[in-house]
């Protein structure tokens, strides 16, 4: 090993006192909070809405487990998932970098288990994170147990499990899927296809319907002091978890207060044409029962803030709205100014755990 690289391998770890080991640096400027001091928080999504919430909520709590989806069928997932029919890792693997600190050993490996292979062979495009941790599934035997281990490798600030054990498939149904029978409504089969979608969804569901939860992911939601649903693709990341009937059940049973993120712009495909609203109203057509406290969205994103009063009413929620996009232009959520919306609702309404 070179000089340079050893000082820099020097710089992304440290050895903690008792000697068991390696763990990451903290990242400068960093608090350092005392146990018992933060709010118990579980986020539930998948892709890169769910990046977006945990990049935000590692920033104000230590104490934060990302509750994934996992029905995803394309791209390097999807493959793995056919060739070894596991769990598909790529939604894990992004709430896994989302959770990876500022600091070097974070922000190096972050980059890592996100970078793609790009060849003419049979890796081209898979992601080094799920082969990393399909290797630790079939290790280990263990899917919660193989995520904690690369959560501990990374340096996540936080826990990651995924919704089900079992690989799920999506369905929805689609008005106008075929534009030569705009009023006929079929089937489409696959969060892929889900996702881009022409036509109006209707409504989406899981096969195998009733899937179990893992039940970590129920103590964890049972366990919170806040709960925190969406953004994300709302047919394909975010209702998927009310499909899951111990999730549901839980997320109707805890004590915790729940924040519903909406999008910043309707999605192409998926929620074409969608109003702030309509996405409360489809939310509550899959789960009746689901009880919200807070709807954070988009300061710019809601033209019409009656309607979402309204709308937020039917599940007793209150609205809140703040600047949270980028200041880019780009509907992407500014991780920043993010948390400072999520750490103003924790504050404002109602602080229910040891942490007050």
């Amino acid at each position: 090993m070179t000089g340079r690289a050893a000082l820099r391998l020097s710089r992304l770890r440290r050895t903690t006192p008792d000697g068991r080991g390696d763990r990451p640096a903290v990242a400068r400027g960093a608090r350092v909070r005392r146990r018992g001091a933060q709010p118990k928080v579980v986020a539930l999504g998948g892709g890169m809405g769910l990046s977006a919430s945990l990049a935000a909520l590692r920033r104000i709590t230590g104490d934060l487990t990302a509750v994934v989806t996992v029905a995803d069928d394309g791209g390097s997932s999807g493959r793995l998932r056919d060739e070894l029919g596991v769990l598909p890792p790529g939604d894990l693997r992004k709430a896994l970098a989302a959770l990876c600190g500022d600091d070097d050993w974070g922000q190096t490996w972050a980059r890592v288990i996100q970078h793609r292979f790009q060849s003419k062979g049979e890796l081209h495009e898979h992601a080094v994170g799920n082969l990393l941790i399909v290797a630790l599934w079939e290790q280990l035997g263990d899917h919660v147990q193989a995520l904690d281990l690369v959560g501990r490798l990374l340096g996540a600030q936080g826990r990651v499990l995924p919704m089900s054990a079992v690989p799920l498939e999506l369905q929805a149904l689609v008005k106008g899927h075929d534009p030569d029978r705009p009023d006929d409504v079929g089937t489409v089969r696959g969060q892929a296809t889900v996702a881009l979608t022409p036509g109006e969804v209707q409504s989406v569901h899981l096969v195998p319907h009733d899937p179990p939860a893992v039940p970590e992911a129920v103590e964890a939601v049972l366990d919170a002091d806040w709960v925190v649903l969406g953004p994300g693709s709302w047919f394909s990341s975010v209702i998927p978890h009310l499909l899951v009937p111990e999730l549901l059940d839980a997320l109707t049973e805890t004590k915790a207060r729940r924040v519903l993120s909406l999008n910043l712009a309707p999605q192409p495909g998926e929620t074409d044409g969608f109003s702030p609203q309509r996405h409360l109203e489809v939310l509550a057509r899959h789960a009746p029962k689901l009880a919200l406290d807070v709807v954070l969205a988009d300061t710019a994103a809601v033209p019409d803030r009656a309607s979402l009063t309204d709308a937020a009413q039917r599940f007793g929620a209150a609205v809140e709205l703040a600047p949270v996009a980028r200041t880019d232009g780009s509907p992407r959520h500014d991780p920043e100014l993010l948390a400072a919306a999520y750490d103003r609702i924790f504050r404002m309404h109602g602080r229910i755990g040891p942490w007050r």
